[in-house]
């Protein structure tokens, strides 16, 4: 569904159409460093900053939502207001939420996420508030909200992930 091909004549190299591409957490030469300088320097809402594969790519809706709740943070918190600590925690927590749900093969709602021989993946049942609109926190028992994010849903716990206080400019 997101896939692509594209060859790349003279060999191996990286394709220019790839180029603008972030690392991901599991590429060898991904440097969480580097990362959290990045993500620090933009002002947009850290789950905008998140999803743009040109900053670290392999981040999607459902993995940035369980990010930002494993590090208690609101989506709409400009990046740049972020420690260095916080950020941190942050894509640590997206590379161990990708880790478990590579570990339980996915997250499968429907028949379109499957792996190559059509087994469904099982992270979906380790979500903690993506899909989870209404159910208790599994932190402090508030139910979870859904909200319009991009033309898409985000999901979050509204006392574990404080709305970012509006600045008095």
């Amino acid at each position: 569904m997101f896939g692509g091909l594209s060859l790349s004549p003279g060999g191996a190299g990286l394709p220019a159409e790839l180029a603008h591409i972030g690392r991901d957490p599991f590429d060898p030469e991904y440097e969480l460093a580097s990362a959290v300088r990045t993500i620090r320097a933009k002002r947009s809402g850290i789950k905008r900053v998140l999803l743009d594969q040109r900053l670290v790519s392999g981040i999607g809706n459902i993995y940035a939502d369980e990010a930002l709740w494993r590090a208690r943070l609101h989506y709409g918190r400009p990046a740049n207001t972020l420690s260095a600590k916080q950020a941190r925690e942050l894509l640590t927590a997206a590379h161990d939420v990708m880790v478990e749900a590579l570990g339980q093969g996915g997250t499968s709602f429907d028949s379109l996420y499957v792996s190559v021989n059509g087994s469904s993946g099982y992270f979906e049942r380790s979500l903690a508030v993506y899909g989870r609109e209404g159910q208790p926190c599994l932190r402090c028992g508030r139910p979870i909200v859904r909200e319009a994010f991009m033309n898409r849903s985000s999901f979050r716990c509204p006392t574990c992930q404080r709305r970012p206080r509006l600045s008095a400019r």
